[in-house]
């Protein structure tokens, strides 16, 4: 195994490389409007009501419609997953870590493509696109290896007359909130993270960025990753998300996102719900604020808008 490096970033001030990106966004542009189902136990599923994801740039394109799940949807994921946490929590780590390292092969042949879905869905520009892209790869490739590492014997303080043996155990089912600025990096890192550590998860994309999540979702079926280990989810999330992080067989939150948003995650992760046996983790980056510069030469209207 090459030990680990980060991916380079393409070289947008060569116009041959601009141009193989353009050619990607116009590529995508023509795939705009298409419905994506949720992926729940490896199936496709779709609700009556729908949400859209449209452009920034232009709210009027439709970049993709989803279905809006409600509770019953998320009662549906969150069974999935702790049905495929049984035989997913003994696959062995070095496995696990495999299906990583095939999605970043993956991820790095439809790099364009990736990057102009995130150029059309939340309006980065090439370099921060191509750099999310970079991260999800760093993410799979870093934490593929790390799985390696700890799947060996670790060291632990010896004592006379005792056999101490360390093994790390899955926890179970996670609940992945993923925020909309960085859509594919991290919601990459967190479920990733999750997964090949042993754990299954319910993954509920931002709802300002659902395509990422889908494709994702995708590649991970495209490398073989067993049904219930990730479902894919949009919902609202007032309603299926609050559902999911107080469900008594959550284990684990990831979030990132708002701090009031985040504020909320803990505190209903924290109240004890019937049924309910361990206390919940949750992982939550909060607080992200960001500036917008609006040049002489834009539609101020419509950056506003």
């Amino acid at each position: 195994m090459k030990p680990f490096v980060n991916e380079v970033y393409l070289d947008f001030t060569k116009p041959a490389i601009a141009k193989k990106q353009r050619d990607a966004v116009d590529a995508v542009r023509k795939l705009f409007g298409k419905e994506y189902p949720n992926i729940i136990n490896g199936k496709k599923v779709v609700t009556k009501a729908k949400t859209t994801s449209t452009n920034p740039a232009n709210p009027d394109e439709v970049v993709g419609i989803f279905q809006k799940s409600g509770k019953d949807d998320a009662e549906k994921a969150m069974q999935a997953a702790v049905k495929a946490f049984e035989d997913w929590k003994t696959v062995p780590m070095p496995k696990r870590a495999q299906f990583l390292f095939k999605a970043a092969n993956v991820i790095r042949k439809r790099r364009l493509e990736i990057n102009a879905w995130m150029i059309s869905e939340v309006g980065k520009n090439y370099l921060e696109a191509d750099a999310d892209t970079c991260e999800a790869i760093d993410f799979l490739e870093f934490y593929g290896r790390e799985a390696l590492r700890y799947s060996e014997e670790q060291p632990i303080v010896p004592q006379p007359g005792e056999h101490n043996q360390l093994v790390y155990l899955p926890l179970g089912v996670g609940v992945v909130i993923p925020p909309w600025n960085f859509p594919f990096a991290i919601l990459v890192g967190m479920t990733s993270a999750a997964i090949v550590t042993g754990n299954t998860v319910v993954v509920k994309p931002s709802s300002d960025s659902p395509m990422m999540g889908w494709l994702f979702s995708e590649i991970m079926r495209e490398v073989g990753l067993p049904a219930g280990v990730l479902n894919f989810l949009v919902a609202s999330g007032a309603e299926a998300g609050d559902y999911l992080v107080g469900h008594p067989k959550t284990r684990f939150i990831s979030f990132t996102g708002s701090m009031e948003v985040g504020l909320h995650v803990n505190k209903l992760a924290a109240t004890p719900q019937p049924g309910q046996i361990w206390i919940k983790r949750v992982v939550a980056e909060m607080g992200g604020k960001d500036a917008i510069v609006v040049d002489s030469e834009a539609d101020v209207d419509a950056a506003v808008q």
